[in-house]
């Protein structure tokens, strides 16, 4: 048996942008593709009018996929197919509910070693799934872009933020940032994650002007590669942004790490960046080092490993696993989200 048709479920907007490069390689090797939303927080016109979209749970039974994909830690149980795990991000240190598994994947498709491995030892535990390392389908298009990517006229500044209000440096940096592009020959793109209060959204929309751009997309790929330097907290973003091999400035990260430039001194920001502009030999070093952790495939074919593995699972990967745990709290959850 050959998967043939693929459903992918889907509650956040970055989804979108990670579930686009599976689908290209899904098509191209003729296979179906359906679109299963769910949720208030997704805007649905990011949606194509070529893409097939399933109204509801009933419907995307009646699909029969023979694999169904999500970005994220939940996948409806009644689904039929196998549930694989695309992750939404890059780990993060010192975010909570890391390397969770709550019995609903088949097969999750890790990143790179520091994915894999905390995954295979919880695989060892719990004997109810596999793990296939594949490399991340959302940056297929960054690696096959990033060889034809041209100099900026002048130096952009890319800021990304995290939701978290333990962790988000973006109420505390308005004005900061506003100084900053007012007065530097930089260009700044500035954009913040789907789930940040709309309040402080409309705070940096405020602070646009001719330095200084808001990007609101469901694909910040083709912002990633634009951008010289980002400048981030503990947005799991800041690490795409690393596989670009260029500098990234933290303000208040709470892990200390030799591949960011990190400040607690908001004043000290235009200095770090100006450094890290520079390309310092050992910054750069200690990026090339940690992209090989967190995600060494750089040919762009992600997506190809991950419908490998998914073949691999159905014709054998399956074999000796054990039944799933009956979680009917869960699963309860999980319909009533639905209905």
């Amino acid at each position: 048996m050959h998967a043939q048709r693929h459903l992918f479920f889907l509650t956040q907007n970055y989804s979108y942008s990670i579930l686009r490069p599976l689908q290209t390689a899904i098509l191209a090797r003729g296979g179906k593709v359906a679109w299963f939303l769910s949720g208030s927080e997704l805007n649905h016109d990011y949606l194509r009018e070529d893409e097939q979209r399933i109204p509801n749970v009933e419907e995307a039974i009646k699909f029969a996929p023979d694999a169904c994909y999500a970005p994220g830690d939940i996948i409806p149980y009644m689904l039929p197919g196998i549930k694989v795990s695309l992750f939404h991000g890059f780990n993060v240190a010192g975010k909570r509910n890391k390397f969770k598994v709550r019995g609903l994947f088949d097969l999750y498709c890790t990143q790179g070693p520091d994915t894999t491995e905390p995954f295979q030892r919880l695989a060892k535990r719990h004997k109810n799934f596999r793990i296939v390392e594949t490399g991340w389908p959302k940056l297929d298009p960054l690696f096959q872009q990033l060889s034809k990517n041209t100099p900026n006229e002048k130096p952009v500044i890319l800021y990304a933020s995290t939701f978290s209000e333990r962790l988000s440096s973006a109420p505390h940096l308005v004005n900061k940032i506003k100084e900053l592009s007012t007065n530097s020959d930089w260009q700044w793109l500035v954009t913040l994650h789907p789930k940040m209060k709309s309040e402080i959204v409309v705070a940096y929309k405020a602070i646009q002007h001719s330095n200084l751009r808001y990007i609101e997309s469901d694909d910040l790929i083709p912002t990633l590669l634009k951008a010289d330097v980002m400048l981030c907290d503990t947005s799991s973003i800041m690490y795409e942004f690393l596989l670009t091999q260029k500098p990234i400035v933290t303000y208040k990260n709470i892990v200390k790490n030799p591949y960011f430039l990190n400040t607690n001194n908001e004043n000290e920001l235009e200095q770090l960046i100006s450094h890290a502009l520079t390309r310092p030999k050992k910054l750069m070093q200690e990026i090339r080092i940690y992209s090989e952790i967190i995600h060494p495939y750089t040919d762009g074919k992600s997506s190809e490993r991950v419908l490998d593995a998914v073949e691999w699972f159905i014709q054998d990967g399956y074999k000796g696993l054990k039944e799933k745990p009956l979680n009917l709290i869960r699963h309860y959850k999980i319909r009533k989200k639905l209905v």
